[in-house]
């Protein structure tokens, strides 16, 4: 990324009116002079663009540089669009912008050989322009209709989200000059555009001062593509990194046709036999000027971890924090840019990166963090702390502490996107071994109270080296590559470090031992135990004085909530292990076990652990409790991140008990578990199988007498639930049939169970249930829930 541009560079862009004119018709007009020269003409608010290169590729790119502000419509600030290798070619009195095909491509000297794979694949030409003006070779085109575009798709995002008809507004849209200028080597353009509709959705509603009319502005860029001296490195699915992918049509049969490689910033020791060199040009990322302390130290101090990964590597100082300046624009290509977003509710942050399309190579990192995320960090410590407003209402340093450091691991691991990294989800399990998974804040008990001291980790990881090392190494003259890369990896793979990423880490679909969302320890099962124990006696210490003097008791019931469901994501993680799998990326040759299936002992360990958030006397808001929430004051309705229920304007802590039974049964008796619970015991009959599954959780719920009449209810609510996803794994269409037989057998004995208990209120109720489902199972839907509240650390739609 070359991002050290002089300021006297800049002035580059300074326009003039008159200066080198080579066309009539813009004698009158504004010219801007740089890697495309480009004319205003203030009379009909028209950009001419001067084309002086016929066929020469460069890079074009769009984005928004002003957003909607939704996190759940994803049009943020700073978003950028797809990167794209255009070109200009003459056709007629016409120049079309053209996009070449390079996901197939005959990288070879034959050019019949190339043209034949070029034209096999269909290319797409972006726009036509008319030719206004020709002199001395150089081409005039009105550029103006291709930038006040919707190129950003917001309409079609907008619809998507089902927030309404939209389309662009043209006479309320125009060109906006503070963020549009010209340097040597890149052109920006920036557009205000209004699109007018329908709004149905309460999203764009909630966000818009008049949702018939929602104004953004986008933003354009023509950039001059990087010279042909950068490196390409080969793709190892054991290296941490993001493929990127072509097919070469000109590949020998004997070798495969798709070719991987990392993507990497370029990267170069000045000295590269030297153990430890200074980069010839480092890596330097901008914070956004506009982030407020402490959150700005914060995020320069974690986005300078990576500068311990990059000397572990034998570079001195090749990765750099430093603040924006106040006149850059942050989606201007020259500058890595970490960006703080605003939206109207937490929101993922993410890492984006604008890449050269033909090798890989990084041009700019751009990092988006939703400025909303720190606050929930700081509600789960104000949650935990055991009445830290009892005695003055300024007590909130240690919140503040915490969440701090949450932001400065956020900072590192979006900022490892931005650098070509992926997830490790499997890190946690290794003592943190890399900021690239999604830590869960680490508590320990000490005595009645919760201490923060190790929630976050402060600094790289062990992981985090190997893949910089992997990506970044710059080896010696005469270095077999491919060797030194696994050494790389086997030296990790010795150190006991595991990767394993994002398809193998999400709660439903996933399945692997160790690669969970949001979780800690070796051991998924004994962490449940110990986050149990956690939020018991966080429960215990919970009261009025866990928020300041005049605040509303409703604002008391939404920092409950974090602590409520304090257990969720480690429940996420201990599902996996049952029915799940121990794996790796393993190639041929390097030792690792491909897969193998998860020990009895730790399967039924899980199961064990997890039915305890099954268990009335653990999930249950205690009774002592309930009258810290009354109904909800004026100004301060329900949200989406607080408790929903069924009783009106009164606390509903049977719903509660509800919603995270669900939880834990949409996941434990999730279909694709179940089906593979059938494998599993049919290919070793002492697993754990689907029946053992069924029967320990109707023991651990239906048959549990609960003698206090509150807990009894509660628990009756989680038993209804149980009963519902045993119809649904019974009638489910995407399952084997082994997994309806069995569930149906569950449903045949649980109503004859039912029966010999007699036929009180409840029992009653199941079996009439049972019978109405027999009846129909094709028509069966599991009833919902009140909905769980959003309570991700950042967010609940995965863009991170």
């Amino acid at each position: 990324m070359k991002n050290t541009f002089s300021f006297i560079a800049l002035m580059f862009l300074v326009c003039s009116s008159m200066s080198g004119q080579t066309f009539e018709k813009t004698k009158n007009f504004q010219k801007f002079n740089g890697y495309f020269n480009f004319y205003y003409d203030d009379k009909t608010d028209k950009i001419f663009l001067q084309v002086d290169d016929l066929e020469k590729d460069f890079l074009y790119v769009y984005a928004l540089s002003s957003g909607i502000g939704s996190n759940d419509i994803g049009l943020d600030r700073g978003q950028l669009g797809n990167e794209q290798v255009v070109f200009f070619k003459k056709a007629g009195n016409k120049l079309l912008l053209v996009q070449p095909n390079l996901t197939f491509r005959a990288l070879t000297d034959n050019e019949l050989e190339r043209k034949s794979v070029e034209q096999a694949f269909a290319k797409s030409v972006l726009h036509g322009f008319k030719i206004e003006e020709e002199s001395k070779g150089s081409y005039l085109i009105d550029f103006t209709d291709f930038l006040m575009r919707d190129a950003h798709g917001v309409a079609n995002r907008l619809k998507r989200t089902k927030q309404g008809s939209y389309s662009l507004d043209a006479s309320k849209s125009a060109l906006a000059f503070e963020r549009t200028k010209a340097f040597p080597k890149n052109v920006e353009f920036d557009v205000t555009l209004t699109f007018k509709g329908n709004p149905e959705g309460a999203w764009i509603r909630s966000v818009t001062p008049d949702p018939s009319l929602v104004t953004v502005a986008q933003h354009h860029s023509l950039i001059e593509l990087p010279d042909d001296k950068y490196q390409k490195r080969e793709f190892d699915p054991r290296s941490g990194s993001y493929p990127f992918s072509y097919y070469d049509y000109s590949t020998p049969v004997q070798e495969p046709i798709l070719k991987q490689f990392v993507r990497r910033h370029r990267l170069k020791k000045k000295n590269p036999s030297a153990a430890v060199s200074e980069a010839v040009e480092p890596i330097i990322y901008y914070l956004d000027n506009g982030t407020p302390e402490p959150i700005r130290s914060a995020l320069l101090e974690g986005g300078k971890w990576w500068n311990q990964a990059f000397e572990a590597a034998g570079y001195k100082d090749a990765f750099q924090m430093r603040m924006l300046p106040d006149d850059a624009d942050p989606l201007d290509v020259r500058y890595n840019v970490v960006q703080w977003v605003h939206r109207s509710t937490r929101g993922w942050s993410y890492g984006s990166s604008v890449i050269d399309p033909r090798t890989g190579e990084i041009i700019k990192g751009h990092v988006s963090l939703g400025s909303l995320r720190i606050r929930q960090d700081f509600m789960i410590a104000q949650a935990l702390m055991n009445k830290p407003f009892a005695e003055r209402d300024d007590n909130y340093e240690p919140m503040l502490n915490l969440a701090l450091a949450r932001i400065r691991q956020l900072s590192a691991h979006e900022i490892g996107h931005t650098l070509g990294f992926a997830h490790n989800f499997a890190a946690s399990t290794n003592n943190r071994a890399s900021v690239m998974d999604y830590p869960h804040p680490q508590f320990e008990l000490d005595g009645n109270e919760i201490s923060f001291a190790n929630a976050y980790d402060t600094g790289i990881g062990p992981w985090d080296k190997v893949t910089v090392a992997y990506s970044y190494s710059d080896f010696p003259t005469g270095t077999n590559e491919r060797n030194a890369l696994n050494a790389i990896l086997e030296k990790a793979q010795k150190d006991g470090l595991r990767y394993i990423s994002d398809q193998d880490a999400r709660p439903t679909g996933g399945a692997h031992l160790l690669a969970h969302l949001w979780d800690n320890g070796k051991s998924a099962s004994q962490e449940l135990e110990d986050m149990l124990a956690i939020r018991k006696q966080a429960i215990s210490n919970f009261s009025i004085d866990n928020i300041r003097t005049n605040e509303a008791y409703s604002t008391l019931e939404d920092v409950f909530v974090p602590l409520y469901f304090f257990h969720r994501y480690q429940t996420e993680a201990v599902s996996k292990i049952i029915g799940g799998l121990d794996y790796n990326y393993a190639v041929k040759g390097d030792g690792q076990v491909a897969v193998s299936a998860i020990d009895e002992s730790v399967q039924e360990e899980a199961l064990k652990s997890i039915l305890k958030t099954l268990d009335a006397k653990v999930i249950a808001v205690p009774k002592d409790k309930l009258d810290l929430f009354p109904p909800r004051a004026i100004g301060f309705s329900r949200s989406r991140e607080s408790f929903a229920g069924k009783t009106g304007v009164s606390f509903d802590a049977l719903s509660a008990a509800e919603t995270a039974a669900d939880m834990t049964l949409g996941l434990l008796l999730h279909p694709e578990r179940a089906s593979r619970l059938i494998q599993q015991k049919s290919l070793d009959k002492g697993q754990l199988g689907l029946k053992e599954v069924l029967e320990e959780t109707i023991k651990a719920t239906i048959d549990m007498t609960q003698r206090d009449s509150y807990e009894a209810e509660v628990q009756n609510t989680i038993n209804f639930r149980v009963l519902f996803h045993l119809m649904n794994l019974a009638a489910h269409k995407d399952v084997h049939p082994q997994v309806n037989a069995l569930a149906n057998e569950s449903l045949k004995n649980l109503k004859t169970q039912l029966l010999g208990n007699g036929k009180n209120g409840i029992a009653a109720e199941m079996v009439q249930r049972i019978d109405n489902f027999m009846k129909e199972p094709g028509e069966f839907k599991v009833i919902p829930v009140p909905k769980i509240p959003d309570g991700s650390p950042i967010g609940m739609d995965c863009m991170d």
